[in-house]
């Protein structure tokens, strides 16, 4: 996993949302900006909606402080964009299809379900401070109240 206090690798990805696809988004291009990322496993899951939902929710409040908030997962921009139209989703996500930038994340990796062995996405967040520094991690994310978490820890920081 990155570590606090390093420059957040840059990417450009496919965006998806409001249902659409629309232009790749650049990390570096979100600067003077807070900045939200967070890996999640797979569209349109229990889990990956209700986060989802949550964060939509506080989408202004991420606003106001000054944030930007983005979902990461290998889901391909057409399924994201059908997953931002069926829940009304108000924050952008970005396809990661080949896992590189997963990978540089360090949320990539090998996970166990019901006994069996296989790679995927760790549910985590990153926050990158305006200067594109990770400020704070979240390595191992519970869903209930994480979006309230994220929030809370850029306000203390604004």
């Amino acid at each position: 996993m990155i570590t606090i206090g390093e420059i957040a690798p840059d990417f450009t990805l496919p965006r998806s949302d409001a249902g659409a696809e629309v232009a790749p988004l650049t990390l570096s291009g979100q600067r003077p900006h807070w900045v939200v990322l967070y890996f999640y496993p797979k569209a349109d899951t229990p889990g990956c909606t209700t986060e989802a939902l949550d964060f939509t929710r506080l989408a202004p409040e991420f606003t106001a402080a000054g944030a930007v908030v983005f979902g990461i997962s290998k889901d391909a921009p057409a399924k994201q964009g059908k997953f931002c139209a069926k829940h009304a989703l108000g924050v952008a996500m970005l396809s990661d299809a080949e896992s590189d930038t997963c990978e540089r994340y360090g949320v990539w990796g090998e996970k166990s379900m019901y006994g069996k062995t296989f790679m995927g996405i760790t549910r985590a967040t990153v926050l990158i401070d305006p200067e594109g520094r990770v400020a704070e991690l979240w390595p191992k994310v519970k869903v209930a109240g994480h979006a309230e978490e994220v929030l809370a820890a850029i306000r203390k920081r604004s």
